[in-house]
């Protein structure tokens, strides 16, 4: 496996835990430049990025290198920004192939390979865009605006949660649209990098060739439109653009993960304009659908795991298909490194450990949750008594403000009564392990976490 591969299978692991706007801020040109001795060391553009990375993120980043190569121990940041144009360099003449021991094929990533003009990342098509009743009429509706450019479903708004694909459909109607006509101007673009390029245009008196820019495109695609809330100058800007593009029969194209009417803090021209189209939700897949795009998934990047593995991965992840596609690269890179298949109970081992609360949640909350679960008085759970089934649920919301929101040991014990820090080590680490092979505390902790939402 090369430096890249390995950085691209971590990031696609980090991705799902980030907001778009912090991972395309904190990641964008980052890379592993040597891997020696159980340090690895990753290359960031600037000083700014090295300590954000180092500051906020770093544990997410040790850990996701880890879950690829165990023997990694520690993580070294530099700035590489001098070497950037010579890496570029090795890396279009596929100079860059230093491996490190793992064998076997490798997955594809090719998430940050996009297109210097339109923006676009070509590996969003319709070909590899899964449909179900989730997403049925959001597909339907992409379609119909290829069809008829500018004039079916225009602006087109798509939203729905994070992850469930908004952002693959959107730029597929984009290629689908460049595919056929290559004269046709398109560009996708973020809410975020367009009030950046709205503030740094009003900076540098250059905001009239701003506007020429945005409204001479035959199609324009905007993502997590509802970053434009309480940017009021950025709203403005895009007002007149949208009303430029639309009066001139081109296209625009939205995505958010709300509905215009619940975007708070935005102007009611603006909210109007993205209400006068085709307005269409995507939902969560439900479970069959969750396993086709694992399989589509294993097809597209030529991977071949077992069905019963891919079914496990289907029942653990539920709402979001970007974290679908992070477990399934978890999965197989373990399996490549062990050199072997995966049994069924290592799959739900490592879904499990890696599985985190939907929401924020406290101590106080996921106590509540667990008594509720096991029936048993609130109260009991900080009393000294050694009843088995009041020991038993004490120590998995022990274990659960450990792993879950990174409680300490100390305060663990002092929640409970005032224990010792001991008392909650044993209970953290005794369940930890119980986790290992025991299906009904897998499922019993599976539904537990499914009431912090």
């Amino acid at each position: 496996m090369t430096y890249e591969e390995l950085w691209q299978n971590s990031l696609a692991q980090i991705e799902p835990g980030v907001s778009k706007p912090s991972f395309t801020t904190w990641f964008k040109d980052t890379r592993v430049l040597d891997l020696s001795e159980g340090i690895a060391t990753i290359g960031v553009p600037n000083g700014f990025a090295k300590e954000w990375l180092e500051n906020k993120y770093h544990k997410f980043i040790l850990k996701s290198l880890r879950n690829c190569v165990p023997e990694i121990r520690s993580i070294n940041y530099v700035i590489s920004a001098q070497e950037s144009g010579k890496y570029e360099a090795m890396q279009q003449k596929n100079k860059f192939k230093k491996d490190i021991a793992l064998s076997g094929e490798q997955l594809e990533f090719k998430d940050f390979h996009v297109d210097p003009i339109t923006k676009l990342n070509p590996k969003y098509t319709f070909d590899n865009f899964v449909v179900s009743s989730f997403n049925d009429l959001a597909h339907a509706a992409a379609l119909a605006v290829i069809k008829n450019l500018g004039k079916a479903y225009n602006p087109l708004f798509i939203y729905g949660g994070v992850g469930l694909g908004k952002t693959h459909l959107i730029q597929a109607i984009g290629n689908s649209v460049k595919n056929n006509d290559s004269q046709k101007k398109v560009q996708y673009i973020t809410s975020e990098k367009f009030a950046n390029e709205t503030v740094s245009s009003i900076q540098n008196n250059t905001i009239s060739s701003f506007k020429d820019k945005y409204r001479n495109f035959d199609l324009l695609i905007v993502d997590d439109i509802q970053f434009f809330a309480g940017k009021i100058r950025t709203q403005e800007e895009f007002f007149w653009t949208f009303n430029t593009l639309y009066d001139a029969g081109k296209q625009v194209v939205f995505s958010s993960d709300r509905p215009p009417q619940s975007i708070i803090d935005i102007e009611e021209r603006l909210r109007s304009r993205l209400e006068v189209g085709m307005i269409v939700d995507i939902s969560s897949p439900d479970y069959e659908t969750r396993l086709a795009i694992l399989k589509s998934k294993c097809q597209e990047k030529h991977v071949d795991l077992p069905l019963k593995t891919l079914e496990i991965i289907a029942e653990n992840i539920e709402k979001n298909i970007r974290e679908l596609e992070g477990a399934l690269n978890l999965i197989f890179m373990q399996s490549q490194h062990k050199n072997r298949v995966l049994e069924e109970n290592e799959v739900k081992f490592i879904l499990n450990k890696n599985s985190k609360p939907k929401t924020s949640i406290n101590p106080s909350q996921i106590i509540k949750i667990v008594s509720e679960l096991y029936d048993i008085p609130e109260k009991l759970m900080y009393e000294r008594t050694r009843k088995h089934e009041i020991v038993r649920p004490r120590q998995i919301a022990m274990y659960l403000i450990r792993e879950d929101i990174n409680g300490s040991f100390p305060s663990i014990g002092q929640k409970f009564g005032g224990r010792d820090h001991t008392t909650a080590m044993h209970a953290y680490f005794k369940i930890k392990e119980e986790l290992k092979n025991n299906q009904k505390i897998i499922e019993e902790i599976k539904l537990i976490r499914e009431k912090y939402q």
